[in-house]
């Protein structure tokens, strides 16, 4: 694998109102994507992250069993199929995040992770789910009504490129799992996002560099742009960036643009922080016991 490998982070705005058809949704918000990664590839990027549940709006911003359907099997479902062929065209790496469904009826926010010659290697489901009002209009994340805690724990896939870990929107509030990824050899760290401006804002560049710097990889932090109706819950206030593991940010995007950000991941710049600062060497997980116990 060579050293410098090129980073693409698509952030994006949703066109669609909530009161169309999830179909609907899905085509319009499947082909604007297929263009912005094909823009990324383009551009140089040789591994590709898309938003969280990239084909549809945040619809946590309701409880409506309409978004069910929006839900599809991985990897046999058609959208994992297409970008497989996709990735396999375009030869790169694609962290595709999705609504799966397992079985008949039980439900992940989960990303699917497809090589550069379009092998499915494995998904990652977001471990964390909140569940909690938002404003006084109704709104708010109720996640908890569509989707069942994450039960694969924090695998690290390693792609033709780099070692990828994945961790989505409000898991990167959890140092524990971040630290995980990086015990399990992650190089860099995507975390695929739908957040909007207010109560968490002033943490979206303070956490998840913070988590670079102590576990010495790359984070690629996507957030989409833009007000999805008829919710309007807030602004999604976009902000996508890679930052490397000194904490310094290597690329940024805009706040309400529709964007591809590109940025450059040194592998020798992980193995110099990581000589530098030992904090692996250093831990003393004999003494973290009662991490694991439901304190206090």
């Amino acid at each position: 694998m060579a050293d410098n490998v090129k980073i693409g982070l698509i952030q994006a705005s949703h066109d669609v109102d909530g009161s169309e058809p999830v179909a609907v949704h899905k085509e319009k918000a499947i082909e604007k994507h297929i263009k912005l990664v094909r823009e990324a590839a383009e551009k140089g990027a040789r591994i590709v992250c898309l938003q969280e549940i990239f084909y549809g709006p945040y619809f946590c911003s309701e409880q409506n069993t309409k978004w069910y359907d929006a839900a599809e099997e991985i990897p046999d479902g058609p959208t994992t199929k297409l970008f497989q062929e996709l990735a396999r065209e375009l030869g790169i790496v694609i962290v595709l995040p999705i609504y799966e469904r397992e079985g008949i009826a039980t439900y992940y926010n989960t990303a699917a992770v497809l090589d550069a010659d379009g092998t499915y290697l494995g998904k990652y489901r977001k471990q964390h789910i909140p569940h909690v009002a938002a404003g006084g209009n109704g709104c708010g994340f109720w996640e908890k009504y569509y989707f069942k805690p994450g039960n694969l724990g924090y695998p690290v896939f390693d792609t033709a490129y780099a070692k990828i870990g994945v961790y989505i929107c409000y898991d990167r509030h959890f140092p524990e799992g971040a630290r995980l990824l990086g015990l399990n050899g992650a190089e860099i760290v995507f975390n695929p996002s739908a957040t909007v401006a207010g109560l968490s804002e002033y943490l979206w560049k303070l956490e998840q560099p913070a988590h670079a710097v102590a576990n010495g990889y790359y984070v690629g932090a996507i957030n989409r742009v833009g007000y999805e109706g008829p919710w309007n819950m807030g602004e999604f206030y976009g902000q996508s960036y890679l930052v490397d593991p000194k904490g310094s940010f290597v690329a940024s995007a805009s706040r309400d643009k529709d964007e591809v950000i590109i940025g450059e991941m040194n592998k020798k710049l992980i193995r110099e922080v990581r000589d530098t600062w030992q904090f692996y060497r250093d831990r003393r997980p004999e003494t973290y016991s009662e991490m694991t116990s439901l304190l206090p």
